[in-house]
């Protein structure tokens, strides 16, 4: 065996320091937002009930999404205890293992190609997916848009290195794995987890002029059958279950609904995933962009498998960024499956900089010059605002400002340079995460006031909501939010509503309402009420009928 080098030590210190990064902080923050609550109550009233097959949210049977990330929620919870950092656990996993993807098909790449011409690809491709603020951003949450992000990076890794091997016998073996994870995007996300990785293939194939290859045609009568037998072990069972009412929902209302219709609320232009790609591709969007101006020159039909590589990275970006753009319904999570592709653009072009290419001076400067931005940006805000101690702003500024200059001013510094970007981004999102988001995702919950509430007698109290909905409370007062005969959380538009149910309950309840409306319940005739708390938008009062 081989000591490792000083160089493969550092890059093993910093995969370490990647993988600890991931798992850091899961725990900090409070279920925030309309889904993270939600998604991690349906895994917990699964995991009550043992059941894998139905999705349930307060009782009431939820088919919006399909079962990978609830199983690994329910394995979770099984081996660490019902909490956000459990439910976040594997989302973060997920992360890691778009980031291992990338890693492995760069590695491939590098292995296929002549004389080394992508040498530091497989490394800075993968070191570029982790300091992506998008794969970080959502590795820290409760959702399926990372969860489908790595089945699909894993389906398309292995349709890429299949089609650089040469061998016909481990070309089928990477091509299993291409349908296995097709069908475990099936259970990650639905038809997207199926249209996105043959729309890709098909347009590398168009480009390549080899659409519908027979070579791969071939293979449709074992994989595609293969791809089903995975996702069937839930599509089956909970078709056979509950029949109509689940193709209704899922597959109707939740993909082709959405999908052509603004059914959902959430119009946006047709160029807007082209803006979205710019934040979520930070800190490396201008070398992404600095790698799409290269395609220009690349030789798109020759069976070089560096040209090969490049073709199919720029169809794997460019295809789900067109599919999603026709979209009636858009959130910037949808095209997360691209950017492990942007990865291994960026990742090509900073490989070649940091080699001797001189085409990438801009491309750091710009980086160099954002992180600039940010540091002066960001402490106006902190400072101004008060949402940041002046200690925070300066832990977050610090950093920034060192890569800032020297990627602006110490050219010649290339490899600092990009490490630099690298730490700066994780020691900036650390400071962040301990500093100020997690006393913005308390304002955004309910979890402390429930929390208070519980202690101060009103743990078995029904909880309603007046004139607004919120979301976490799902979670963090399971059992006891009243839903109607809609699967809805109830909601009055009148406290004379409230005083009834109070009434009609004969003990007390708990009212979720925003500040500006608590009047409206200690005005009540013939109530006692009792002010639990607001975290600044949201108020919790305790009502009982006299």
């Amino acid at each position: 065996m081989q000591p490792l080098t000083l160089a493969k030590r550092i890059w093993l210190l910093l995969f370490l320091a990647v993988i600890a990064f991931y798992f850091y902080g899961l725990g900090h923050m409070p279920f925030v937002g309309p889904d993270e609550p939600r998604y991690a109550q349906v895994a917990r009233e699964m995991f009550l009930r043992s059941d894998l097959v139905t999705p349930t949210l307060g009782g009431h049977t939820w088919f919006e999404k399909p079962p990978l990330l609830y199983w690994m929620m329910m394995i979770s919870f099984r081996l660490f205890g019902v909490s956000e950092w459990a439910a976040r656990l594997g989302p973060a996993l997920s992360g890691l293992l778009t980031v291992f993807a990338v890693f492995w098909a760069g590695r491939r790449v590098c292995r296929s190609s002549i004389e080394h011409q992508l040498t530091g690809l497989a490394p800075w491709s993968a070191i570029i997916a982790a300091s992506t603020l998008g794969i970080i951003v959502f590795s820290r949450g409760v959702g399926f848009d990372i969860v489908v992000t790595m089945t699909i990076a894993w389906a398309l890794s292995f349709f890429l290195v299949s089609e650089l091997e040469e061998n016909e016998k481990r070309r089928r073996r990477f091509l299993f794995g291409f349908y296995v994870f097709i069908g475990l995007s099936l259970l990650a996300k639905g038809l997207v987890g199926l249209a996105i990785p043959f729309s890709v293939v098909g347009l590398y194939q168009l480009v390549r002029r080899q659409f519908l290859a027979r070579s791969f045609l071939l293979t449709f009568w074992w994989g595609l059958p293969l791809a089903f037998a995975v996702a069937s072990t839930w599509y089956v069972p909970v078709i056979l279950k509950h029949g109509w009412p689940f193709i209704d929902e899922f597959f109707i209302q939740h993909h082709f609904a959405r999908y052509l219709s603004n059914k959902y609320r959430h119009p946006q232009p047709f160029y807007f995933y082209l803006l979205i790609l710019i934040p979520l591709s930070l800190p490396w969007t201008a070398f992404l962009i600095d790698g799409l101006v290269k395609a220009r020159r690349w030789r798109l039909r020759s069976d070089d498998s560096v040209d090969r590589f490049r073709v199919f990275a720029l169809a794997w970006l460019l295809m789900p960024l067109a599919f999603f753009s026709f979209s009636g319904s858009k959130l910037p999570a949808y095209i997360l499956p691209i950017l492990p592709a942007g990865a291994l653009i960026a990742g090509e072009r900073l490989a070649k900089f940091l080699s001797g290419d001189s085409d990438g001076f801009w491309a750091m400067r710009i980086t160099g010059a954002l992180f600039g931005m940010f540091a002066i940006v960001g402490s106006v805000y902190g400072v101004r605002y008060g949402s940041l101690s002046l200690k925070c702003v300066v832990m977050i500024s610090v950093p920034l400002i060192i890569t800032a200059a020297t990627c602006c001013f110490w050219m010649h510094r290339k490899t600092a340079s990009a490490l630099l970007v690298i730490f700066a981004t994780f020691a900036a999102l650390i400071v962040a995460l301990n500093c100020g988001v997690a006393s913005f995702a308390t304002r955004e919950s309910m979890r402390d006031l429930i929390q208070l509430a519980n202690a101060r007698g009103y743990g078995s109290a029904p909880v309603y909501a007046l004139h607004q909905i919120d979301r976490s409370a799902e979670f963090y007062a399971a059992g006891r939010v009243v839903y109607g005969a809609d699967g809805e959380p109830v909601r009055f538009e009148s406290a004379l509503d409230i005083l009834e149910a109070a009434r009609k309950n004969r003990a007390p309840i708990l009212v979720i309402v925003p500040i500006e409306y608590v009047y409206q319940l200690t005005g009540l005739p013939s109530a006692r009420t009792n002010v639990v708390g607001n975290n600044g938008k949201l108020a919790l009062v305790g009502v009982e009928s006299q």
